[in-house]
């Protein structure tokens, strides 16, 4: 199959990105997110409102980090069509 993309290859910083961020596994960055909402949700509990936001706003980073992550390991910058 064609590369319909070949004009528009990444460059070498994306692609020591990429390679450093393989090496993660998935499971972390969901781990990070439930992590962060069961520390907001304590931290609501011990009236601590303003931290609270602050850390439970961290959840959705890190499942898009996570999306990321599997989108690199699954159509990477290496990966061929062919």
């Amino acid at each position: 199959m064609e590369n319909l993309n070949a004009a528009f290859e990444e460059g070498k910083t994306t692609e020591i990105i990429e390679k450093q961020t393989s090496k993660v596994p998935s499971t972390t960055f969901l781990v990070a997110a439930i992590a962060a909402m069961g520390v907001s949700l304590a931290l609501q509990c011990v009236r601590k409102r303003h931290t609270s936001l602050f850390i439970g706003q961290w959840a959705a980073p890190f499942l898009l980090l996570g999306i990321y992550n599997k989108i690199v390991k699954v159509a990477g910058h290496d990966r061929d069509d062919d």
